[in-house]
């Protein structure tokens, strides 16, 4: 069977409509450009981000349906409450995001990780412009697990998250999704569902229904202070 792919032009930023991404393989779109911040921003803003492993090119995907939790309705299991009231883990934000996007790559087999040098260098200064932030769970003063993604108005664009020991990267997500919902927050975009973000609550909704509420959440504005770095408390109840 042939497939035919948009190939992108690296002195153009424009991408095809998610809405012409393949079944099969679920959701890709496009191959080529570059991983450049204003590019990978322009995917994000229309529901595409990049992901491919070694030695395959460039891909943009947009897949369907898509997974996310809803921060305001997020519940942590009551055991996960009972192990954080025992073990008392640290929660900050943006105060470790080189570390954070390192550990998510280098804690994975080097054949299955996306996550490549040139993806890290990528995020990493879309941090240094303040789209792209982290959280981070601290045992003591070590570094145990955390998350990162992209911020497009009231939707955080989860990218990838690594745990250490245990549950440190739900812990992560239950401390972020309350700060997040507190400053107005909606969407965690999660893009493709496994086992583990179904463990966590995260749900499935139509292509349409997410890139309908992306456009319109990202032209909202945060409340002041949200990616501040500082760290991070959650309410007993």
């Amino acid at each position: 069977m042939t497939i035919y792919l948009t190939e992108l032009d690296t002195n153009n930023l424009e991408f095809p409509s998610p809405f012409e991404a393949l079944d099969d393989p679920n959701g890709l779109l496009a191959f080529g450009g570059d991983l450049s911040p204003k590019r990978i921003l322009k995917a994000y803003s229309q529901g595409i981000f990049p992901w491919y492993g070694p030695g395959e090119p460039i891909l943009w995907w947009s897949p369907a349906p898509r997974a996310l939790f809803y921060p305001k309705t997020f519940k942590p299991a009551k055991s996960l409450k009972k192990f954080q009231k025992k073990h008392k883990y640290k929660v900050s934000i943006n105060q470790a995001t080189d570390k954070v996007i390192h550990l998510c790559s280098a804690l994975r087999p080097a054949e299955e990780t996306w996550l490549n040098k040139d993806m890290q260098i990528s995020y990493i200064e879309l941090a240094q412009q303040k789209q792209c932030h982290s959280v981070e769970v601290w045992q003591n003063d070590k570094l145990i697990g955390g998350l990162y993604g992209l911020i497009q108005g009231h939707v955080f664009c989860g990218e990838s998250m690594f745990s250490t020991q245990t549950n440190a990267s739900k812990i992560a997500l239950w401390y972020f999704c309350q700060h997040f919902s507190e400053f107005g927050g909606q969407i965690i975009d999660c893009q493709v569902m496994n086992p583990h973000l179904e463990s966590l609550g995260a749900i499935e909704v139509d292509r349409e229904e997410f890139l309908d509420s992306l456009l319109q959440l990202q032209r909202n504005k945060l409340k002041d202070g949200c990616f501040t770095p500082q760290w991070l408390e959650v309410s007993p109840a």
